[in-house]
C-alpha cells in the first residue's frame, strides 16, 4: 500500500474496525448482550450495494438487488435475504432504513418471518407503530434473556397466531408473552421494564 493520505486512512478504518471486532468478540464471550448490534463498518458494504436501489423499495426489491449479499457477523454469516422481508408490505425509505434493521441479525430474521407470514392475511397490515413494537419486544428480549431461544420462540408464537387466528395479536399481548417467557426462565423484568407488563 502506498504510503500516502488514502492509504494512512484506509489502515487507520481498517485498525479501528478490528478493534471495534474485537470488543464484540469480548462482550458476546461475556454475555453481556447477546448479539450486540453490528459494527457500523460490518454493513458498508450492504449500503453501497443498495445504491443501485431506487428509494423508498420493498423489501421484495431489496432482496431481488441484494438478496444474496453475505453479512458478517460475529458469530454467524448471513445474507440479506435472510434478514430482509421478501415482501412487499416491508417499505424501506433508504439506504440507512436497510441498514438499521439489519443491525441485529436474530431480531432482524424473527421480523423477517413475521412480516412474511403478515403478507398472508387478507387486509392486514403490520403498520409502524406495532411494527416497532413487535421489534422493541424481541430486542428487550434479547437483552433481558439473553442465553435463551427467547426472540425465536416469541417469533414463533406470533407466527402461528397469524396462522391460527387469522390475525395479528397487539403488541401488548406479544410484550406480555414476553414477559411470561422470561419470568418462567427465572428472569427478573420489573414494572419499569418494556416487558414489565
Amino acid at each position: 500500500m502506498a504510503d500516502d493520505k488514502r492509504g494512512r486512512d484506509k489502515q487507520a478504518r481498517d485498525a479501528e474496525r478490528r478493534q471495534q471486532e474485537r470488543e464484540i468478540d469480548a462482550a458476546v464471550e461475556r454475555g453481556d448482550e447477546p448479539e450486540p448490534p453490528l459494527a457500523p463498518e460490518l454493513l458498508d458494504d450492504v449500503e453501497a450495494e443498495l445504491e443501485a436501489v431506487s428509494f423508498p423499495a420493498t423489501g421484495a426489491e431489496v432482496v431481488a438487488a441484494v438478496g444474496d449479499h453475505e453479512i458478517r457477523a460475529p458469530t454467524a454469516t448471513y445474507t440479506v435475504a435472510e434478514l430482509v422481508p421478501d415482501a412487499d408490505e416491508e417499505r424501506f425509505e433508504s439506504p440507512a432504513t436497510v441498514r438499521k434493521r439489519v443491525r441485529r441479525p436474530r431480531v432482524a430474521a424473527t421480523m423477517k418471518r413475521i412480516v412474511e407470514a403478515t403478507a398472508t392475511l387478507q387486509r392486514v397490515d403490520l403498520d409502524g407503530s406495532q411494527r416497532t413494537g413487535y421489534e422493541k419486544t424481541l430486542t428487550e428480549l434479547a437483552t433481558v434473556a439473553p442465553d435463551t431461544e427467547g426472540v425465536e420462540t416469541i417469533g414463533d408464537w406470533i407466527v402461528d397466531r397469524i396462522r391460527d387466528d387469522g390475525t395479528l395479536p397487539g403488541s401488548r399481548a406479544v410484550r406480555r408473552e414476553a414477559a411470561s417467557f422470561c419470568r418462567e426462565r427465572g428472569y427478573d423484568v420489573s414494572k419499569d421494564d418494556w416487558l414489565g407488563i
